[in-house]
C-alpha cells in the first residue's frame, strides 16, 4: 500500500501564497501585447502601432511588420534601419487593475532597456532613466485605474557634433559614444556594421508582490590564508520586516545542509553572520572541480508561515592578479621607473595560466540573446581547454544566465566596465550616469564566483584613447570597485604597461622583430598577450548564407565582401588580406581554397601564438585572442567562431594547443624553401600540478604520403606547472611535390599529448597544395 508523504504545513502556506500571488501576475502579463511606433518629435502622435516582440529591438520590430528585406544580415539589408538612428520610438502596452490580494502590490520590472527612456502611465511621467544596465523596478499600485495604458517612450540615439555624420572607414564614430555608456560598438568596428540599436532588450513584465518581502540579499565571504575556514556574512533587506523571521540555509553540491541560521528582523536591514570548515572550493576550467553551494533564504511571519524566499549560488575562491614571476628582480638602474604591472592570476593560492579567448556579444540585436545561446557558445569556450574570457568593453554586460553557466563551468570572467578607444569625458552629466551603470553592474555581478578581473575598459591608455589613470571615469571605477567588491582585481583598462595588444594578422610587413607571427612574437617579452588576432575567410557554407551568389568569387570591393568586413575593415585589405594570400599560396582560383588557405594560415598562426605565449611561462601569465566569436556574419574577421555558431579549423587547433599538457615544437617560420634545413625546438608544456611521468618524444616529418623520423627526446618527469624544454630537431628538406609538410610530435605511449603542425613548402616541383592535418 503506497503511503501519502505529507509537506510540512509551512511549504503549503508557501505553495498557496505564491499560488495567488503568481497567478495574478500571470493575468496581468497575459494581458501585455506590446506594440511600436515611431515618431519625429517626443510629444508627435505616431500615425501608426505596429506589433512588438519583448524582448527584442525596434529594428527587427519595424522590419517585420513593414516588410522590410529579410534576414537583415544577408547582403547590405542592415542599411535600411540607417534611418531609425534620429526618431524617437515607443512601447505601449494596456492592461486592467488586477483585483489583488489583501497586502500585495504590482510593480514594472524590466531588466534592460536600451538607452534613455521616459516610462508613462496613464499619461503621466513616472520614472526616467538613461543606461541600460541599471534594472527598473517601479511600485505601480496607488497609480493604477481600472484601465490602464503603459508606455516606454525611447529617446534618439546618443551622437556627439563631431561624429554625428557616419564616414566609412573613419574612426570619429566611436566618438559617439564618449558622452554615454551606451556600448561604443553599436556606432560601427571592423567586424560589426553601423547599426545601433535600441528596444527592451531583456526580461520585462508586470509581478505581484506581497507588502512584506525581501528585496534584495547580499552574501560575502573570507576564507583563510590556507583556504579551510570561510567567515560569511550575509546582508538582508526588505519591505516591512520588523518582527519577521528569517532562515538562512547553506547546502553543498551532494544536498547536505552545511549550516542553518534563524533570527528576526529589527529593521528592513539586518545583517547574518556564519562560519563552516573545510569548504570546497571553486576552481577554474583545468584546475579542479568548479564547486557550487547552494544558499536559501526564507522570510517567515512570527508563526512560521513562509511569505518569501530567496535562492543563489555560492561558489568558495579567492582570486588575486600578482606580480609576474621574475618581474620584481628586473633592474633598469637609476633613474628607475615602476615595474610592469602585475598581470599573472593566482587562484586559492596557486598560479594559473590564463587561457582564453576575447567576448563580444553573440548577436548584435541583444534582445535575441537568450540561455541557450549562451549555453552553447560557453560550452565551446570550454571545449577549448580555456579557462578565461575578457568581455570585451566596446559591448554589453551579458544577462544574468552568461555568469550562472560561466560559475557552472568553471570558466573565469574579466569583466571590461562599457568603455572602449574613447577619450571619455569628465562631464558631470556622464560621470554620473556612469556611477549608476556600474553600481548597478558590480552589484549584480559580484556574487558569481567565476567572476575574476575588474577593467575600467578597452585600450584607454594607448594614442587613440588618451585616457590616464587621471581620468575621472576611471577613478570613480576604481573607487566603486573598491567599495562595493574590494575582494576582486581592478585594473584601469587593458592593456596596461607590460601587457600586448596585437599584432592582427599572420603577415605583418611592417614588423621590425619579424614579419610572420612566427618570428615577431619569439621575440615579444610581455607579461601577458591579452589580444591577439589570425583573420580568415569563414567557412564556405556560412559564405553561402549571407553573400549573394553573384559576388561569391572573386571577392571584390563594394560588394558583400566589403560590407562584411573583407575588405576596408582596418586598411585597404583587411581582413581577407588576399596579397599575403597570393603571395604565399599564389593566384587563388576558387572560393573553396580561398577558404582553405585562408583558414589554414589562421589555424596555424593562432596554435603558435598560444604555445609561445606558453613557451614564454613563467614570466608570461595570460594568452587571450582576438576574438572567440561574432555578432553577425563576417566574410572575414579574426573569430574562432562564425555567427551564429560554426566553429573554424582554427578553434580546433586552439584547443589542441591548450591542452594542460602536450609535445610542442617552436619553428622560427610558417614558409620553407626547397633545399633549406628545417628546425625545431622541441618542448613538454605543463600547466598542471599533477604529478606527470617522464618519457620520450619523437619527431617526424610527413609528405608526399612518406614519413621519416628524425629526432628523438627523453625527458625527465615535468615538475608541477612548469614546461621542460629539450634539444633541437633539424632535417634537410627533401624535394616535395605537396607544397605542404606536416611535422608531427609524438608522446610515445601518451598519444593524449601528441601535437602536429602544417607548413608551406615552396619549391621547383611542387604541384599541388593538400593538407591532411587532423584535429588531434
Amino acid at each position: 500500500m503506497s503511503r501519502l508523504k505529507l509537506l510540512p504545513l509551512n511549504l503549503v502556506l508557501f505553495f498557496a501564497v505564491l499560488s495567488i500571488s503568481e497567478t495574478v501576475a500571470q493575468e496581468i502579463n497575459s494581458q501585455l501585447k506590446w506594440k511600436i511606433a515611431y515618431h519625429k518629435t517626443e510629444s508627435e502622435i505616431p500615425e501608426k502601432w505596429l506589433p512588438a516582440t519583448v524582448p527584442g529591438a525596434v529594428q527587427l520590430d519595424v522590419m517585420k511588420a513593414e516588410n522590410y528585406k529579410q534576414p537583415y544580415w544577408y547582403a547590405d539589408n542592415f542599411k535600411q534601419f540607417d534611418w531609425m538612428e534620429d526618431y524617437f520610438f515607443s512601447y505601449k502596452t494596456v492592461f486592467k487593475r488586477p483585483s489583488l490580494p489583501k497586502g500585495n502590490r504590482v510593480f514594472f520590472h524590466s531588466k534592460g532597456i536600451d538607452y534613455q527612456f521616459k516610462l508613462i502611465l496613464n499619461g503621466i511621467n513616472i520614472f526616467e532613466q538613461e543606461g541600460m544596465f541599471t534594472y527598473v523596478d517601479i511600485d505601480l499600485t496607488d497609480k493604477l485605474k481600472d484601465e490602464n495604458e503603459l508606455k516606454i517612450i525611447l529617446m534618439p540615439i546618443p551622437k556627439i557634433k563631431e561624429a554625428a555624420t557616419y564616414i566609412p572607414g573613419s574612426e570619429t564614430y566611436r566618438q559617439n559614444a564618449r558622452e554615454s555608456v551606451k556600448p561604443a560598438v553599436s556606432y560601427g568596428w571592423d567586424w560589426h556594421p553601423r547599426l545601433v540599436t535600441r528596444g527592451i532588450w531583456d526580461e520585462t513584465y508586470l509581478s505581484v508582490r506581497k507588502s512584506i518581502h525581501l528585496t534584495d540579499f547580499d552574501i560575502s565571504y573570507t576564507l583563510n590564508d590556507e583556504f579551510k575556514n570561510a567567515n560569511l556574512s550575509l546582508s538582508l533587506k526588505g519591505e516591512n520586516l520588523k518582527g519577521k523571521r528569517y532562515k538562512w540555509a547553506l547546502i553543498d553540491n551532494k544536498g547536505s545542509v552545511v549550516f542553518t541560521k534563524t533570527g528576526s528582523f529589527n529593521s528592513n536591514n539586518e545583517e547574518v553572520f556564519a562560519n563552516i570548515n573545510n569548504p570546497a572550493l571553486w576552481w577554474p576550467n583545468g584546475y579542479g572541480a568548479p564547486t557550487l553551494y547552494q544558499s536559501e533564504i526564507l522570510l517567515l511571519d512570527k508563526r512560521g508561515k513562509l511569505l518569501d524566499k530567496k535562492q543563489s549560488k555560492v561558489g568558495f575562491r579567492k582570486i588575486s592578479m600578482i606580480m609576474n614571476d621574475g618581474e620584481w628582480d628586473k633592474s633598469a638602474g637609476f633613474p628607475i621607473t615602476r615595474n610592469r604591472a602585475p598581470a599573472s592570476l593566482e587562484v586559492n593560492g596557486k598560479r594559473i595560466f590564463a587561457k582564453g579567448s576575447n567576448w563580444v556579444h553573440p548577436e548584435i540585436f541583444v534582445g535575441l540573446i537568450n540561455k541557450d545561446t549562451y549555453q552553447k557558445q560557453l560550452q565551446l569556450v570550454k571545449d577549448a581547454n580555456f579557462n578565461l574570457i575578457r568581455v570585451w568593453g566596446g559591448g554589453i554586460t551579458n544577462k544574468e544566465s552568461f555568469f550562472d553557466i560561466c560559475d557552472e563551468k568553471g570558466i573565469l570572467v574579466w569583466q571590461e566596465f562599457p568603455l572602449a578607444c574613447n577619450n571619455y569625458t569628465n562631464d558631470a552629466k556622464y560621470l554620473s550616469v556612469l556611477q549608476q551603470e556600474a553600481t548597478s553592474i558590480i552589484n549584480r555581478l559580484k556574487k558569481h564566483a567565476s567572476l575574476a578581473i575588474w577593467s575600467g575598459g578597452n585600450e584607454l591608455f594607448n594614442s587613440w584613447s588618451r585616457m590616464t589613470d587621471q581620468s575621472l571615469a576611471l577613478r570613480l571605477l576604481n573607487s566603486l570597485c573598491y567599495q562595493l567588491n574590494p575582494q576582486t582585481p581592478f585594473i584601469y583598462t587593458s592593456p596596461l604597461y607590460g601587457m600586448g595588444h596585437g599584432s592582427y594578422v599572420f603577415f605583418d610587413k611592417d614588423n621590425s622583430k619579424g614579419n610572420e607571427v612566427f618570428q615577431w612574437l619569439a621575440k615579444s617579452d610581455n607579461t601577458a598577450y591579452t589580444e591577439f588576432g589570425i583573420p580568415s575567410v569563414a567557412n564556405l557554407d556560412v559564405l553561402k548564407q549571407f553573400i549573394p551568389s553573384n559576388e561569391l568569387f572573386p571577392p571584390k570591393k563594394g560588394t558583400s565582401w566589403e560590407t562584411h568586413h573583407a575588405f576596408g575593415a582596418w586598411g585597404e585589405n583587411r581582413w581577407l588580406e588576399l596579397p599575403f594570400l597570393e603571395d604565399y599560396f599564389g593566384k587563388i582560383s576558387s572560393l573553396e581554397n580561398l577558404v582553405i588557405y585562408s583558414q589554414l594560415t589562421q589555424s596555424e598562426g593562432l596554435k603558435f601564438i598560444y604555445e609561445e605565449a606558453r613557451r614564454q611561462k613563467p614570466y608570461c601569465s595570460m594568452a587571450l585572442s582576438w576574438c572567440f566569436q561574432e555578432p553577425w556574419p563576417t566574410a572575414a574577421n579574426n573569430s574562432l567562431v562564425n555567427w551564429p555558431n560554426a566553429v573554424k579549423p582554427a578553434y580546433y587547433q586552439v584547443a589542441n594547443a591548450c591542452r594542460p599538457v602536450l609535445a610542442s615544437i617552436s619553428a622560427p617560420k610558417f614558409l620553407w624553401i626547397e633545399g633549406e634545413e628545417f628546425s625545431c625546438e622541441l618542448y613538454l608544456l605543463n600547466d598542471t600540478y599533477d604529478t606527470l611521468k617522464s618519457g620520450t618524444i619523437k619527431v617526424s616529418l610527413l609528405y608526399d604520403d612518406k614519413k621519416v623520423d628524425f629526432a628523438s627526446w627523453d625527458f625527465k618527469e615535468p615538475k608541477q606547472f612548469e614546461n621542460t624544454k629539450g634539444p633541437k630537431a633539424t632535417i634537410k628538406l627533401p624535394v616535395m611535390k605537396n607544397g605542404l609538410f606536416i611535422i608531427k610530435a609524438e608522446v610515445v605511449g601518451m598519444p593524449q599529448y601528441n601535437s602536429t603542425y602544417t607548413f608551406l613548402y615552396k619549391g621547383t616541383s611542387v604541384t599541388y597544395l593538400k593538407s591532411s592535418v587532423s584535429n588531434n
